[in-house]
């Protein structure tokens, strides 16, 4: 990888994090971050409401309450079951929240570029843009959704064999990173009528570029708070990506 061009993919969330909050932009940003926090609130509650009664359901074990080696057993089940928990919120969050607001990001994405720019957008982002961009938008995301899975099977099985364990998360989190590079990039690029296929093949012309901005993103994603946000943040920090350096090629 080309160290200079992670270093500058990174430094766009900066750019883009100004850009949110700029006149004239605040107000595409409202609706994208109202569908990332309903979704990450409501899909949290019933994940972890899930997990609680799983857990409930571990009685077995209280009957051996008083046997070290079955409470530490209890234990690092419970804290396994909590971590692959975490990680499946992370990823329906981001998945989830994107398929919903996937014409309200495009638009986010189309306004951004305007002001980046300097030419005038040709959406006056009215309902019908948003109707207008659904059919695009939603075919994909769902591209991207069986993208996933085809490359997360082989990599969860890592997980499974005593010799490729230790790297497992290594390569869990740069899948991750690239996931997150071709989901947020894809808004601009699909502005100007580039579908999932050739995103991937721009990105793969500049990985370094993509897995920079995809590594910040995944980190970012796992922050409480923050990760709120991100999902606004990441689609105009990705439009800078896109003007500054896959725009004109």
């Amino acid at each position: 990888m080309q160290t200079k061009q992670f270093i500058t993919a990174a430094s766009s969330l900066k750019s883009g994090w100004q850009l949110i909050w700029s006149p004239g932009l605040r107000r595409y940003v409202c609706l994208p971050l109202l569908i990332n926090v309903l979704v990450f609130v409501g899909l949290g509650w019933l994940l972890f409401g899930t997990f609680n009664d799983w857990m409930s359901n571990l009685s077995v074990f209280e009957r051996f309450s008083d046997v070290w080696l079955v409470g530490k057993l209890q234990s690092l089940i419970k804290f396994l079951a909590g971590a692959v928990l975490i990680v499946i919120l992370l990823f329906s969050l981001t998945l989830l929240a994107n398929l919903i607001g996937a014409p309200f990001n495009s638009l986010l994405a189309e306004k951004a570029e305007a002001k980046l720019t300097g030419v005038p957008s040709t959406q006056d982002g009215s309902v019908a843009f948003l109707i207008k961009s659904i059919p695009q938008s939603i075919a994909s995301e769902i591209a991207k959704l069986f993208y996933l899975i085809l490359w997360m099977i082989p990599i969860l099985l890592l997980h499974l064999f005593p010799l490729t364990t230790v790297i497992a998360p290594l390569f869990l989190f740069l899948f991750g990173a690239w996931m997150f590079a071709l989901e947020y990039i894809d808004y601009p690029m699909g502005n100007h009528g580039l579908g999932f296929g050739k995103v991937k093949k721009a990105l793969k012309t500049k990985r370094s570029l993509a897995m920079g901005f995809g590594s910040v993103v995944a980190l970012l994603s796992i922050i409480p708070v923050v990760n709120l946000i991100v999902m606004p943040w990441a689609v105009a920090s990705a439009t800078v990506l896109y003007v500054e350096h896959f725009k004109h090629d």
